[in-house]
């Protein structure tokens, strides 16, 4: 990790509550919460210098994109399904994973970290089109970031059921 990165964002990272995201699986079985969140942190953190934004926005766009999966639950387990299957219809869809987590990653990093409420913003808005679309500049910088990460973790997660001559041509994506 970036040295800049880690003075931005090193104290959220040795943080217990953040080292828990290392134990839930997210987009493969390769890959937790935690390097999910810090790749797109990084990502984020080179769309932003890319951009040329001021310290203090590209700050708050590291924190954003590091925090935007700190929804703090494992979300494939049977507790979440039990959740779900209180509900049904419309009802059952709007409490899936994917709609909710946003809102919920931001409420605890604003307890937790005391973020702006542009960076709340960011995270709760960065799984649009399944939220609602991002306004801010550093919110469109979390979500792509975000869209970017989970394309390149997915095209894996897949490649690695794939023959080997496949899987090499799903990684040079």
């Amino acid at each position: 990790m970036d040295s800049e990165i880690q003075q931005l964002v090193g104290h959220i990272l040795e943080h217990p509550r953040f080292q828990q995201l290392r134990s839930f699986q997210h987009h493969g079985a390769d890959n937790s919460v935690y390097d999910h969140s810090v790749a797109v942190a990084e990502a984020a953190y080179a769309i932003a210098r890319r951009m040329r934004l001021s310290e203090d926005e590209t700050a708050s766009v590291v924190r954003a994109a590091l925090l935007h999966d700190f929804f703090g639950y494992d979300w494939r387990g049977d507790r979440f399904r039990r959740y779900l299957h209180r509900y049904s219809g419309v009802q059952r869809l709007m409490r899936m994973h994917a709609f909710v987590h946003g809102h919920i990653a931001a409420g605890r990093a604003k307890a937790l970290f005391g973020l702006s409420d542009a960076e709340c913003e960011a995270i709760a808005r960065h799984m649009f089109p399944l939220s609602a679309m991002p306004r801010t500049r550093i919110a469109w910088i979390v979500t792509l970031a975000d869209k970017a990460v989970a394309s390149r973790e997915m095209a894996a997660a897949v490649g690695s059921y794939l023959s080997p001559s496949r899987r090499k041509a799903v990684t040079e994506l």
